[in-house]
């Protein structure tokens, strides 16, 4: 179990915001937190206490006004931490190969290859012929219907048909090196963790699984810790007391 940080940049600015309040229409998204600081400061403080893995994600899809804004920001955290982060935020196989060389470990993909909803497999083939499956994190992020999680895309504003299960992450384990997994109904919101979601996921044995969303104290930390068994990482955001929360960032570099 290790925490992998974030740095997540909407338009052109290093925020937390609530999850399911993400809109491309206006650009808008309810914000928890707006940084005055830049994305370097984050993926240097990252960079100095050896904290690998975490990820950057573009919020604004590339027709936004505030796209090169948000790309610039990732692009300087990149090169304050080389290969020390991962980035995902409109990855598609003509791109990936750019922000790898710019400094990632790897590219994080949704909508790429959960397209209109529906899993398309050669996208995904594309992709690993680009850039090799070492290089793949496959964001698995979902929502919950009456009978289960369904994967969600374009900044998890659409459901797919895809519903997350054991069987679909073995399945797909074969084309990437890590998921990371947001429960995007209570990302932002420091309400507790989705626990079913926590539980199936660590119930897997396979590639490592980044969980993220809900986890709001340090009393949610410990029950994170108690139903993943310590087999899942994890990332908190806006509890974060560097994003204006009250866990503070310093337990979880010295104890985890």
């Amino acid at each position: 179990m290790r925490f992998r940080p974030c740095i997540d940049i909407h338009n052109g600015k290093v925020k937390q915001i609530v999850g399911g309040s993400l809109r491309d229409e206006g650009n808008s998204a309810k914000d928890n937190f707006a940084s005055e600081l830049g994305a370097e400061y984050y993926a240097e403080l990252y960079r100095k206490d050896g904290l690998r893995g975490g990820h950057i994600i573009l919020l604004n899809p590339p027709g936004s006004e505030y796209y090169n804004a948000t790309k610039a920001q990732a692009m300087s955290a990149l090169k304050a931490y080389p290969g020390g982060m991962q980035l995902g935020g409109g990855i598609n196989a003509e791109n990936a190969q750019e922000y790898l060389k710019a400094g990632a470990s790897h590219v994080i993909v949704t909508s790429y290859v959960f397209k209109d909803g529906t899993f398309h497999r050669e996208n995904l083939e594309k992709l690993v012929a680009a850039v090799g499956k070492e290089h793949i994190v496959l964001d698995l992020s979902c929502r919950k219907k009456k009978d289960g999680y369904y994967i969600v895309t374009d900044r998890w504003q659409k459901f797919t048909d895809v519903k997350l299960c054991p069987e679909v992450l073995e399945t797909l384990s074969g084309s990437c090196d890590e998921f990371l997994i947001h429960g995007v109904d209570v990302e932002g919101k420091s309400s507790g963790m989705e626990t079913e979601l926590v539980r199936m996921l660590a119930g897997w044995e396979g590639i490592p699984v980044t969980y993220a969303g809900g986890i709001g104290s340090v009393e949610d930390l410990e029950r994170f810790r108690e139903v993943s068994g310590g087999r899942l990482d994890f990332t908190i955001g806006s509890a974060l007391d560097l994003f204006g929360g009250k866990i503070p960032y310093e337990k979880l570099v010295n104890i985890l």
